[in-house]
């Protein structure tokens, strides 16, 4: 045990020394230039990475309790690391979230100036155009002053075009700097959320360093007793049912095990995978289930309700799809269980399987499944097939990349195709799929790697 307190109080001591010595990671940030923030940023992304290093020898050490705080002081560190930069990155977005509208705000004037100046030259040249040759002749005015105001109109029809030209050209700008700047008020939404996570994360590795050396202070239980202990609470976990949508449940283990192998091949979090197998479970779930009626219009029945849609499944977009893959596989078209539609909502039903993939979308990335998985015809309903199939819609929605603004945006895709914006069905998709993700990886996949 003394042996353990001083590796603990080493680690304690030269662990941060190396990551704090040279940088100026900090929480302050108010009344800083961007310059500044920007060199904090980078020093905190160093420290970040030097604590995750840290983080992975210490899991090729030998499992003993100084392994293990330290093990967790670096993911504690890492993760306030973290925390001080999405709180810089929010300020930097928040920077040039205002710059961004200040710009809006000049072109909208310049838009409402050029319509008003519009409006004054249409009023100009109809006042011209009333003029008839007669009423010319008749006039008080001599045929000089007439002429003038016809150079008047040609004057008037050149600033008309060029105003038209300058207005479209301002309305184009106008519309992409708003989308840049939705874009970076989505950015910082997802900052502002993956710093909310990583302050969970902080919080639950805090409380699993103290009950550890608690634990470690007491020897009444031995390094042995805890980790028999973790290794009865893995195969409760691994035991646990994960339930799958038009697929019955299939323990956690092996959920986990086919999502680590599709997070190989496409470099997608297997937390991330199962996030979104949740989430899609539910939400099938709370569709209903339905089987097609008729193969032409693509009407469909509830089992539970009974209720038939007439919008059952798009008649000319996935029906003739969906068919030939039921073919394929052999299943009957007519008792194969799809998604109903949504009720409330425009739009058609029948997504297929765990992952409930639209068959055209699923038509789309079927041949790389296949590839993937060794197989000519890869199944929906199969639930190692549509893991996969949800790994490669990820990281073709850019997951790989593993940051949570990517993560979430790609979770976004995968429901919608559009990302996050500002449509609250769609944000909160996100925001649930990221919720559930890290709930699997801190009860469910940290457990099981004995962190």
């Amino acid at each position: 045990m003394k042996k353990f307190f001083v590796l603990f109080i080493l680690s304690a001591l030269f662990l941060p020394a190396y990551a704090t010595a040279a940088s100026s990671c900090t929480s302050e940030t108010s009344g800083k230039s961007r310059a500044d923030l920007e060199r904090e940023l980078e020093a905190c992304n160093q420290e970040i990475a030097q604590w995750q290093e840290t983080l992975n020898k210490t899991k090729q050490e030998s499992a003993s309790f100084a392994r293990d705080v330290a093990a967790l002081t670096a993911k504690i560190n890492a993760a306030q690391a973290s925390i001080k930069a999405k709180n810089i990155a929010i300020q930097n977005l928040s920077k040039d979230i205002a710059k961004k509208q200040s710009q809006i705000n000049v072109l909208d004037n310049r838009i409402e100036r050029g319509r008003a100046a519009i409006a004054d030259i249409l009023r100009k040249t109809n006042d011209i155009n009333s003029y008839s040759l007669v009423e010319a002749m008749l006039s008080d005015k001599d045929l000089s002053e007439f002429f003038v105001d016809m150079d008047t109109y040609a004057s008037t029809e050149d600033a008309l075009t060029g105003l038209f030209a300058e207005l479209r050209t301002v309305k184009k700008l106008t519309e992409t700097e708003k989308a840049v700047l939705n874009k970076k008020k989505e950015q910082e939404a997802a900052n502002r959320a993956a710093m909310e996570a990583a302050k969970k994360e902080v919080e639950i590795a805090q409380k699993d360093k103290k009950t550890l050396l608690a634990v470690s202070q007491t020897k009444e239980v031995t390094y042995a007793q805890v980790l028999a202990e973790r290794q009865a609470n893995a195969a409760r976990i691994r035991a646990v049912l994960f339930p799958l949508v038009d697929a019955g449940a299939i323990p956690f283990g092996t959920a986990l095990q086919y999502a680590q192998a599709a997070g190989t091949k496409t470099g997608v979090r297997p937390a991330l995978i199962l996030g979104i197998l949740q989430q899609e479970s539910n939400l099938g779930a709370n569709v209903g289930r339905c089987v097609i009626t008729d193969l032409s219009t693509g009407q469909t029945r509830n089992v539970n309700t009974g209720y038939v849609w007439q919008n059952g499944i798009h008649p000319t977009r996935d029906l003739p799809i969906l068919q030939s893959i039921l073919s394929k596989l052999g299943r009957d078209p007519l008792s194969t269980k799809v998604s109903c539609p949504i009720a409330g909502v425009p739009g058609y039903g029948g997504a297929m399987g765990p992952t409930q993939f639209i068959p055209s979308t699923w038509n789309l990335i079927a041949s790389k499944v296949a590839t993937y998985m060794g197989k000519t015809t890869p199944d929906p309903w199969n639930p190692a097939d549509a893991i996969m199939a949800a790994a490669v819609l990820l990281q073709g929605n850019g997951a790989a990349a593993g940051d949570y603004y990517s993560e979430r945006t790609a979770s976004c895709k995968y429901y919608s195709g559009r990302i996050c914006g500002t449509a609250s069905h769609i944000m909160s998709y996100g925001n649930q799929v990221m919720n559930r993700a890290a709930t699997i990886q801190t009860t469910m996949i940290d457990p099981l790697q004995n962190l």
